[in-house]
């Protein structure tokens, strides 16, 4: 299985309308709001990579109410 990170920033007052849709898309496996420059936490994962990436540009950013997103792909440590 493959996770990645994906940090949301919304329009002002949507933020709800976006935690709602986010966690109906595939894939999410977790949505946080968070303090900072980002609105939103988003775990995403999926058994390829690809399969996350495919998630993330093709259902999660055409939803309503998202500004920009930042996405971290997670990596294998030793």
């Amino acid at each position: 299985m493959e996770t990645l990170y994906l940090l949301v920033e919304t329009e002002i007052g949507r933020l709800d309308e976006v935690i709602k849709r986010m966690r109906s898309v595939p894939g999410v496996a977790e949505v946080e709001a968070v303090t900072g420059p980002f609105d939103l936490i988003v775990k995403v994962q999926a058994p390829h990579i690809n399969a996350a990436l495919d998630t993330v540009v093709h259902r999660i950013r055409k939803i309503p109410g998202i500004k920009s997103t930042e996405t971290l792909v997670t990596v294998a440590t030793g």
